[in-house]
């Protein structure tokens, strides 16, 4: 194997693992928000705070999780906006 060919295939590997890294590191940032994102949505139906509004609970479905995931904290607060409008996410 020639320097060139040994650099070509090192240089090929570090672009492979920073690639790697970087979707790696963006899956588990939406996992940790999906996780929060539940456990808000949980602990509102927990307490009843939807019910102070006269509104019924928020689901716990996979359109909420991928709101929670995607936008976290402020995820929550939309569906919960969202709920509070009369909006439903349950399919």
């Amino acid at each position: 194997m020639s320097l060139l060919a040994g650099l070509l295939a090192l240089i090929l590997i570090i672009i492979i693992v920073a690639l790697l890294f970087r979707i790696l590191r963006s899956g588990i940032a939406l996992v940790i928000n999906a996780i929060i994102g539940v456990i808000l949505i949980y602990l509102i139906n927990i307490f009843n705070l939807m019910s102070i509004f006269g509104r019924p609970d928020i689901p716990i479905n996979l359109i909420t999780i991928l709101i929670s995931a995607i936008g976290g904290v402020l995820g929550v607060v939309l569906i919960v906006v969202l709920n509070l409008l009369g909006i439903s996410l349950a399919y």
